[in-house]
């Protein structure tokens, strides 16, 4: 075995854990993205072997989906008798009930407390006040100098072990054949994906990390591998199903589907339903006061409502970024950040330069920030250094007891959060990420005609606002999970501020209308803001609204105010008062839940806006504007469901999965976490590294969950020919329908709006490995698997 063939199995095997995303930018994906080119039945599968984890529902969850008629009994019939099942779906579901998933588990817990120690002290991103020694040499060579000194392992000499990681693989793995080193690889990455996914994540999106401390999959397996071999542990473990397993399996994987296949025909039915125009919908003027633009976030579905609800208003969906792949300079630590979809290269840096007359303000603001960033690390200093720690604690102990009273007493009164307040001072500037040149305004006019045209925009009001959206709470390390996604887990807001200011600009609007017939009235403006999805709050950052706007924008934001009080009473349940135990919500330290984030989410409806808007979609939807009569080659269509709609995927099997087995997928519940490294939780005191939601994101209690799992149903309102023209030239597209990682609805409007249901063509009901089922073999370059 060469180097370059190790490689290559190392690539194959890590294709079994996903990627781990950091607190300070927890971005939901698919943890079997790997998988995705097989089905959704084999893929769960094979995770329930590799990973040992639950793949489906509980059967009490099934079976209350059936009670309160979620499930459909009909359907539910239908798909037992065509998968040849004939009795009862109460016999079923009480076999189901009765037989526990026969979950594997690592035995090597011992080996996995080793590698979790070595992995948190070498990863450690500064919480840590002493750092591991010879970290700048990579992980392989540290751990090599220093674990001679490990008290857990006996008579370890350096000089025993290989200098580099490919040579004590090849020695540990001579005499075993490509496929058992592949089932190897895959059985150790597998024992703590949360660890890997995160090696795994900070060589794809971590260069500065990754540059200053080296680390990768063939380090970590070298060290695993090479102690385990000290410790006389056994290379590979058996992890097969019982054949009972598998039959439970189907069974699951029938009633889910009858329970999506049910969800699609209630939405359905909602939506073709045309309820009577209501009286002030026929009073509104053909031109809105305002237009306003969200993100496709299904928390946006509930407030977009409200905002109709409040005054002449239309509202669009468009992904949360805005359109611009950038990456973003904050004022406060000048630290640069991804404001942009993970899957998207940054092009563009965006910063904040002071407007005019307002650079003696900028520069009170950046000393402010200064001395506020230095008594942070001046008090973490005190606290952590060891002459000072008994001195410190003794003198505040007084002052952190008051406030600490003062937080759960008043927490509102004592908030963590405040706003930036740059807006009012700064403009957004944008320039090249690579050469920080500026952009050419040709540039510039593409981007925002490409908005306008995923959007289907056809006309303009006096005022258009693009609203960014992001999440405020207190002492919450899952903070990042409940903001955008769209923009890697960062606030939207600067995005929008961005390409306001580029709809804002003549020249911008001048090639606009000369080379695209994009004619903006000289009448209105652009504006950015900020949805606060914990309170509802609409933030308009109006300091350059010219005076003939400045009426009409009063008029927006006290209807804005009066949507927060509707919005927030439904969402909370609550009649009165629902701002303020929403601003309690955000603002308490010892709130679990600020808010509910994506849960509940189920799918994707790209059409008009007068498709969705006269409904109540419970915040369970993904809106994206779109109007096939002004997209007449599928351009833009094609753009949504390569994006967008694929992100949304991402989302909804992350929320799937972190539910139905939310130990292995999700985080556990927050009482009990501890963050380690400034980048994750474990549970305890030590453990795997949590890769996804913690429990109180997705449950209310016990067995009842806030998110329903469900996989992705996409909506489409196009002609069924334009949908299976993209489909057709679009592989991986198609690979997500077929294998049916989501399902797609077509409500063809040229058909009288007949409704198409894109069943999947490819059903493998194969038990093999996907990875080398194919003849058992797997070619991959020059190297053959077998």
């Amino acid at each position: 075995m060469n180097q370059y063939s190790l490689e290559i199995i190392i690539e194959k095997a890590s294709n079994y854990v996903g990627n781990t995303w950091p607190l300070y930018s927890f971005v939901t994906s698919n943890p079997l993205s790997g998988y995705e080119e097989y089905s959704f039945a084999d893929a769960v599968q094979q995770a329930q072997k590799n990973l040992g984890t639950s793949v489906y529902p509980k059967a009490i969850l099934y079976r209350r989906a059936l009670e309160n008629g979620e499930i459909d009994i009909s359907e539910l019939k239908d798909l037992l008798a065509k998968s040849g099942y004939k009795r009862s779906p109460d016999y079923y579901l009480k076999l189901m009930e009765s037989v526990q998933d026969t979950l594997t588990t690592n035995p090597q817990n011992d080996l996995d407390r080793l590698m979790v120690k070595w992995l948190s002290a070498f990863l450690d991103e500064g919480l840590a006040e002493w750092e591991m020694p010879f970290k700048s040499q990579g992980f392989y060579k540290a751990w090599r100098m220093l674990v001679p000194y490990d008290n857990n392992l006996n008579s370890v000499n350096a000089k025993d072990i290989p200098k580099t990681s490919w040579e004590t693989l090849e020695n540990l793995l001579s005499g075993y054949s490509n496929a058992q080193i592949l089932d190897i690889f895959r059985v150790h990455l597998a024992a703590l994906p949360g660890w890997t996914g995160y090696i795994k994540h900070r060589g794809e999106n971590q260069p500065h990390w990754q540059n200053k401390y080296p680390v990768d999959l063939e380090q970590y397996l070298a060290v695993r591998l090479w102690t385990a071999k000290h410790l006389g542990m056994e290379f590979l473990v058996n992890t097969e199903l019982s054949e009972m397993n598998h039959q439970v399996l189907e069974l699951q994987h029938i009633w889910l589907k009858s329970w999506e296949k049910s969800w699609q025909l209630e939405m359905v039915r909602m939506l073709k339903d045309k309820p009577e125009e209501d009286e002030n919908e026929n009073r509104k003027d053909a031109v809105p006061d305002a237009q306003m633009v969200f993100c496709i976030d299904t928390r946006s579905e509930l407030i977009r409502r409200h905002v109709e609800s409040a005054g002449n208003y239309e509202t669009f969906g468009y992904a949360g970024f805005f359109g611009i792949a950038m990456d973003y300079e904050n004022t406060t630590d000048e630290v640069v950040q991804k404001s942009c979809p993970p899957i998207l290269d940054s092009v563009y840096k965006v910063t904040e330069m002071a407007t005019k007359d307002n650079q003696a303000k900028k520069d009170i603001y950046d000393r402010n920030a200064a001395r506020t960033k230095f008594w942070n690390y001046f008090l973490k200093r005190m606290k952590n250094m060891l002459p000072s720690t008994f001195g410190f604690v003794e003198g505040s102990g007084l002052f952190y007891g008051l406030n600490l009273v003062a937080r759960t007493i008043a927490p509102t009164i004592s908030k963590r959060h405040t706003k930036v307040g740059h807006e009012s001072i700064c403009e957004p500037e944008i320039q090249s990420a690579h050469s920080n040149s500026d952009i050419p305004i040709q540039e510039q006019a593409a981007i925002v005609k490409s908005g306008f045209d995923l959007m289907g925009w056809k006309s303009f009001a006096p005022v258009v606002v693009f609203v960014g959206h992001g999440s405020h709470s207190a002492n919450n390390p899952f903070a990042s999970s409940l903001d955008c996604g769209a923009c890697a887990a960062r606030s939207g807001k600067h995005n929008a501020r961005m390409l306001a200011k580029m709809a804002n600009n003549d020249q911008v609007r001048e090639v606009l209308s000369t080379e695209f017939g994009i004619k903006i009235p000289k009448t209105t403006i652009f504006v950015g803001a900020e949805h606060n999805t914990t309170t509802d709050e609409i933030e308009l950052f109006d300091a350059m609204v010219p005076l003939s706007h400045q009426q009409l924008v009063s008029k927006i934001k006290t209807d804005l105010q009066k949507a927060q009080v509707s919005a927030t009473q439904e969402r909370l349940g609550i009649p009165l008062n629902s701002v303020a135990q929403a601003h309690i919500n955000a603002n308490n330290w010892g709130e679990t839940r600020p808010e509910w984030g994506l849960a509940k989410n189920a799918s994707f409806v790209i059409a008009p806006r007068k498709v969705t808007m006269h409904h109540n979609l419970d915040g369970r939807c993904f809106l994206h504007s779109y109007d096939w009569r002004m997209d007449k080659d599928g351009k833009a269509l094609e753009a949504i469901m390569q994006g967008p709609m694929v992100v949304t995927q991402w989302i909804n099997n992350h929320y799937y999965f972190a539910t139905v087995d939310n130990e292995k997928f999700g985080a556990g519940s927050k009482i009990t976490h501890n963050i380690t490294g400034q980048f994750g939780a474990v549970q305890g005191n030590g453990g795997d590294l949590k890769v996804g939601l913690p429990w109180e994101s997705l449950y209310h209690d016990d067995n009842d969950p806030c998110h329903t799992p469900l996989r992705l149903s996409v909506v489409v309102q196009a002609p069924k020919e334009r949908v299976d023209s993209i489909l057709s030239r679009n592989k991986n597209l198609k690979l997500l329908l077929e294998n049916e990682w989501i399902h797609l609805v077509i409500m063809d409007p040229i058909e009288e709006a007949e409704i198409f249901w894109k069943e999947n063509q490819i059903l493998d009901t194969t038990k093999t490995d996907p990875i080398l089922k194919n003849k058992s073999e797997l070619r991959v370059g020059e190297l053959t698997i077998v």
